[in-house]
């Protein structure tokens, strides 16, 4: 069965008519023999809406008892029994009483929705996660109950129930939300109109983005690219000049004018990233869009107008903005200009703005050579060659003439090198200085700034022009090779921040000192707080420089989301820096949000292994605590009856039936308290020399005589242990070993030294355990095989493991050589290692006393 459908009545307020809204669709679809059931509904006292339940099928709700109060809630259990077709599920975002089994109503309807049951709710806009301030901020009032966004967007329909402010009060004031009691407070608070007002439109706004997002997927499915003017959507075309932040608040006027407007502000690049736009320009006009609730696209296309049609036309635009040329009016001999293109190619469909600025007719200018990029000593002797070249060849020319086809040859290869060297500008300096040497020393008429023969000034202009050409082409492949090497950088970045993605390895810390040796800073720090006005708080921090109390006292920000923020402090960072900055400030949050989840994990963890051990062990005394109690109830109740004349023998018996459920008792306790201070880590163990000879043999109390055979030399190193926790360790292993030995069959306890550590081995000859069982007869509440309910609730081994390896040593199973069960117990000598000392305070844990000493170690 495939998942249900969610069905989402919302409303700006309470009383607007979700739930009767629901109730009518729900009789419709009885009508139509739809099977259909009330899963939970509150009317709230309310006739209207109650009579509405008359005819529709209820499911019983479930009783809880909080604090002494009784109160029902949603009978998850009875609805899946029941399995309609469709589930009505009011207020959506209702916080279940405690004890329930989820805490949300909106993980209830998960569930009914996973179990393949459509489902009708009702939600109120104040209660959508992502509005909590802002509802806060206009009404005053916190609300505690909500449901994340993302719940409600993923319903398959969404259907606003809307009321004006006037016609909610006036139902208000004629007792139809509240009792009369409440009304005069509620309309003088909570429903007053300005706040009626403002809740509505965050609903009104809230639906229509839902409706936008619904829009855009169809138009993606259906590949519609014809322009739907459903809403105002402005694209403000960049050119990266002074004039954009004009540009950019002029949008955001004209989106201001029309409800729901929206400002794209896009950035059109070349393709091969030779460019006059200046990255500082656009690092400002980007939080500027952001700050007029807009959003900034950076885009790439060779041509530029086409570019830009397609982008609007993609995002479903309505109209462009763009500025009024820079360019001077003899530059228009190279074309109408992009405003004037895109206005001719934009269709009907697409109005666009020309916008007057500061800049207008200014001049754009040709990109600037940046010589720089080729060093400082190729940038010298490209100067030298390129003014000092041509006059040094002039000297030699004079005492040996070539003829000047010669001479414009060996002037055109001194200009050559001056490019190759220095750029573009040695270059033309060389060019310009070698044609007036040309024409005044080796052009006839010789000592004169005129040219007799055509050819000559043919000869000349192809010199300037070559010279020209390949100072430019010199200065393209040095700023292709400058932006391949920085992209290559980015590239090995971006790489090194997708492998951390993917393999979550890198912790917060290191990937902050990775930023700040990334870009020579002196601290990097992770900011962030809860809302806009709380403070904010340092997540982590790599280096030494200053604290950063705001991002806005750092010398670079980079914003993450709202509330979040990468701030670093050293220096100024490069405009063109900040693209790898976003990229490691997106990495950062991930990495945060990555250490938060895995905490919370190992305390889900820590929880489920303790609610887990918790289960167990009621279930298992249940049983084992009830039994012993019994049987000790009823030899007392048989002894204290004046009916019946016990003999001294059925007396007797009795009086041992007490004993050994008293024994029982006490040392199913023990083991229980024994545990408990393992899993709490409460046991100190005072580490003390002593013989194994010594204590093993007080282990012996609990089992039968004859049934145990010990091999401990006297001669055994001492060993630095607890003798109590020791003591309780060999008796649970010991007792363990004789319950599963066959009659007969005594069970073995070898000592033996192995270089700085003891053994003892505890063997048995029973049925063993397998290779895949040895490490889980160590957990609690763990019986291995067919054991019976009666033999314990499997502490017993898990206790002895705890307290060994509480003195640093180990405890581990092996099979016995011809059948049978091996457990080993490591201890270290004494003089081997250090022994751990006692706290203050601590008292060492006492021997058992042979009578007290009974463990039934348990598998």
């Amino acid at each position: 069965m495939g998942r249900g459908t969610l069905r989402i009545y919302l409303g700006a307020a309470p009383g607007v008519g979700k739930t009767y809204a629901m109730l009518s669709e729900a009789h419709r679809r009885m009508e139509r023999g739809t099977d259909c059931v009330v899963a939970f509904v509150e009317h709230h006292g309310r006739s209207r809406t109650e009579v509405l339940l008359h005819g529709l099928e209820q499911v019983p709700r479930r009783e809880l008892v909080h604090r002494g109060a009784v109160f029902t809630e949603l009978d998850l259990d009875a609805v899946l029994v029941r399995a309609p077709r469709v589930a009505l599920v009011d207020e959506l975002a209702h916080t279940n009483v405690p004890g329930s089994r989820n805490a949300k109503r909106w993980q209830d309807v998960e569930e009914l929705l996973a179990a393949g049951i459509d489902v009708i709710s009702t939600v109120n806009i104040q209660h959508l996660e992502s509005l909590g301030d802002v509802v806060e901020s206009i009404t005053g009032v916190r609300q505690q109950e909500t449901v994340p966004d993302e719940v409600v967007r993923r319903a398959d329909q969404i259907e606003l129930v809307d009321m004006s402010p006037q016609a909610l009060r006036r139902r208000m004031a004629h007792g139809n939300i509240y009792q009369p009691d409440k009304v005069d407070a509620a309309l003088s608070n909570y429903f007053r109109p300005g706040n009626l007002t403002a809740l509505r439109e965050l609903a009104l706004l809230w639906v229509a983005d839902r409706a936008d997002e619904y829009l855009q997927q169809y138009r993606s499915e259906h590949r519609v690219s014809k322009i739907w003017g459903s809403r105002e959507r402005i694209v403000v075309g960049l050119t990266g000049g002074p004039e954009g932040r004009t540009l950019i608040r002029r949008a955001a006027r004209l989106a201001e004018k029309g409800a729901g407007g929206e400002v794209l502000a896009v950035y059109i690049a070349r393709s091969d990233g030779l460019t006059s736009a200046s990255p500082k320009e656009l690092a400002v006009q980007r939080p500027l869009v952001e700050d007029l609730g807009g959003t900034f696209h950076h885009v790439l296309g060779d041509d530029i107008p086409a570019a830009l049609l397609d982008f609007a036309r993609g995002v479903n635009a309505t109209q462009i903005v763009l500025g009024s040329s820079r360019r001077k009016a003899w530059q228009y001999v190279f074309g109408p200009g992009v405003g004037a293109t895109v206005a001719r190619e934009s269709g009907p469909d697409l109005d666009v703005h020309i916008v007057t600025h500061e800049e207008v007719a200014k001049g754009r200018g040709l990109p600037v050579a940046r010589s720089a990029r080729l060093g400082r000593s190729r940038l010298l002797w490209g100067w030298l060659v390129g003014l000092g070249g041509p006059v040094v060849l002039t000297l030699l020319l004079n005492t040996v003439h070539l003829g000047l086809a010669n001479d414009v040859l060996l002037y055109l290869a001194l200009t050559v090198a001056a490019a190759l060297l220095g750029g573009l500008y040695p270059a033309l300096a060389s060019a310009a200085v070698g044609s007036l040497l040309l024409n005044w020393f080796f052009t006839p008429p010789v000592n004169r700034i005129t040219i007799a023969d055509p050819r000559n000034i043919l000869a000349l202009a192809i010199f300037v022009g070559v010279a020209l050409s390949v100072a430019s082409v010199v200065d393209v492949a040095a700023r292709r090779t400058h932006q391949a090497a920085r992209l290559r950088a980015e590239s090995e970045i971006l790489s090194f921040l997708a492998g951390d993605v993917l393999r979550g390895e890198t912790s917060l810390e290191t990937l902050l000192e990775r930023v700040r040796e990334t870009f020579g800073m002196e601290s990097a720090a992770l900011l962030e707080r809860e809302s806009d006005v709380a403070p904010w708080t340092c997540a982590g921090r790599a280096g030494t420089g200053p604290p950063v109390d705001r991002p806005e006292d750092a010398d670079v920000d980079m914003p993450v989301g709202d509330h979040m923020a990468l701030a670093l402090t050293g220096r100024v960072l490069p405009a063109e820096d900040r693209r790898v900055l976003a990229a490691f400030a997106a990495q950062a949050a991930v990495v945060l949000d990555r250490r938060r989840l895995r905490e919370e994990a190992d305390r889900a963890r820590a929880l489920a292994e303790g609610n887990r051990i918790r289960t167990a062990l009621l279930a298992a005394v249940s049983h084992d605590l009830r039994t012993p109690l019994a049987g000790i109830k009823a030899a007392v109740t048989s002894l204290r009856s004046d009916d019946v004349a016990w003999s001294e023998e059925d007396q007797a018996e009795l009086l041992e039936g007490i004993e050994e459920g008293a024994d029982r008792l006490d040392h199913l306790v023990g083991n229980l308290l024994d545990m408990s201070r393992l899993q709490t880590g409460t046991v100190t163990p005072l580490i003390r020399e002593i013989d194994v000879d010594e204590v093993v043999p007080m282990a012996l109390g609990g089992v039968p005589e004859g049934s145990v055979e010990l091999d401990v030399p006297e001669t055994l190193p001492m060993v630095a242990v607890d003798a109590g926790l020791l003591e309780r360790a060999m008796a649970n292993l010991v007792e363990n070993a004789v319950k599963y030995s066959p009659a007969g069959r005594a069970v073995l306890v070898a000592g033996s030294a192995l270089a700085d550590r003891v053994e003892v081995r505890v063997v048995d000859r029973g049925p063993g355990v397998p290779d895949d069982a040895k490490d889980r007869i160590f957990e609690p509440f763990q019986r291995y095989g067919d054991a019976p309910r009666g033999a314990g609730v499997g502490l017993g081994l898990a206790v002895a493991r705890g307290f060994v390896e509480a003195m640093g040593g180990t405890l581990n199973a092996e099979d016995t050589p011809g059948g049978g069960l091996t457990m080993v117990l490591t201890l270290r000598a004494a003089g081997s290692a250090p022994g751990a000392p006692a706290p203050p305070g601590a008292a060492q844990t006492p021997p058992l006393h042979p009578a007290t000493a009974e463990r039934q170690a348990l598998r």
